[in-house]
């Protein structure tokens, strides 16, 4: 499995530098924790998921989940479930005449509702849980935690990983006098089953129905300032450089155009510049498939360190795979600060005479770097992210 696989060769080695290397459940966990990519949640009650799957209809898909959870209306659960044992069984009777192997998968994840859903979900699939990478626990708090991946710990092993993403997204966590307390113990909670957690996920629709809100396709989530004010909690508490986790943007949740209120919030320069006309007609079309305003929070997530991002349509997929490419001034400064890191040296001006590296600060930051150059790739020096996402996909 590998990202931009809907470009030719020629185009590969044309955009890419270092070209983007394939991976799949088995790689090591601490440069698979970066691979989610786009993830494309679907409801349990999808039909057909596992000739999708087989089909690669949705191109350049490289993680799913089917939700057991909110996707699915509470009377609708014990169909939910059937559907979802149905469409693994027949997925593994694919693998099994040999169509395709486990390392050709998408990695596939299962968001569920409580233990028992778990536990029942796992006896019936029996085998064909080999067929997941893992599971999606939403809600996840201290009080229900430990359960969960005491499970998920007796399933993972060398021959067959299975990991957590836990997903936080609950009152206590959202809620200024109980969130550093809770976003503490869960941490102290995963560092003890550190192997089994490949990311941590941001809830961010559950913590705007928590208050009533919902964002539209011009507000990004840095803009909803109760957000914003507990993401930077999350990321201050998940991602420090001694003990981390990649924690993976909040989902994007519009797809569609309609009429705006706001101007749009790609700015024309980057395109005109680019590509002339033709650039701005691009940029238009990006404007009424309301893709600006997930750019723009794409970008802010990287911005922020997040890796990644839940998405809702596979029209999101090149998007945030494109701007997540490292560019060649990131990975040559990177490259450069991880060779120095002797203790010879402390400072040195970069190969492009615009900035100082600083080996020791920025040394975390370009192991980061270089973790997600092996996955996305990086450009060639006089390539963009927008020539990445200019490329047309076809399914």
């Amino acid at each position: 499995m590998n990202f931009f696989t809907y470009f030719y060769e020629d185009e590969i080695e044309r955009f890419f530098f270092q070209k983007p290397q394939p991976f799949n459940k088995y790689s090591n966990s601490e440069l698979l924790s970066y691979g989610l990519g786009a993830t494309l949640y679907m409801p349990a009650t999808r039909s057909n998921i596992h000739q999708e799957i087989l089909s690669r209809k949705h191109e350049g898909l490289t993680s799913l989940v089917i939700d057991l959870e909110d996707a699915v209306g509470d009377n609708e659960v014990f169909r939910a479930e059937t559907m979802l044992i149905e469409e693994m069984l027949k997925l593994d009777g694919e693998l099994n005449k040999g169509f395709l192997g486990y390392v050709d998968l998408p990695l596939i994840f299962i968001r569920i509702r409580d233990l028992e859903q778990f536990k029942r979900i796992t006896d019936q699939l029996g085998d064909a849980l080999r067929l997941l990478t893992g599971v999606v626990l939403p809600k996840f708090t201290v009080g229900n935690g430990e359960e969960f991946l005491t499970e998920i710990r007796k399933i993972h092993s060398d021959q067959h990983p299975f990991y957590a993403m836990p997903i936080l997204e609950t009152a206590k966590v959202i809620q200024k006098e109980t969130r550093m307390d809770e976003l503490l113990a869960i941490k102290h909670l995963l560092d003890c089953y550190k192997d089994n957690i490949l990311n941590v996920r941001i809830g961010a629709t559950d913590f705007c129905g928590l208050y009533g809100i919902r964002r539209s396709a011009d507000t990004t989530v840095y803009e909803i300032e109760v957000l914003r004010d507990c993401i930077s909690d999350i990321i201050n508490v998940f991602q420090r450089f001694n003990s981390g986790y990649v924690v993976s943007g909040p989902v994007w949740e519009y797809f569609s155009a309609k009429e705006r209120m706001l101007k749009p919030q790609l700015r024309q320069t980057p395109f005109r510049e680019r590509y002339g006309d033709e650039g701005l007609k691009w940029r238009a079309k990006l404007i009424d498939e309301n893709m600006d305003g997930l750019i723009r929070e794409i970008l802010m997530d990287i911005a922020n360190g997040l890796t990644g991002k839940t998405i809702i349509h596979p029209s999101h997929i090149k998007i945030v795979q494109s701007l997540n490419v490292v560019s060649y001034e990131e990975y040559i400064d990177a490259s450069n600060i991880v060779k120095a890191a002797t203790g010879d040296i402390g400072v040195m001006k970069s190969n492009f005479a615009n900035k100082m590296n600083e080996v020791k600060p920025h040394y975390f930051w370009a192991k980061k770097i270089i973790l997600k150059s092996q996955l996305y790739g990086v450009l060639h020096e006089e390539f963009t992210n927008i020539d990445l996402i200019k490329k047309e996909v076809y399914v």
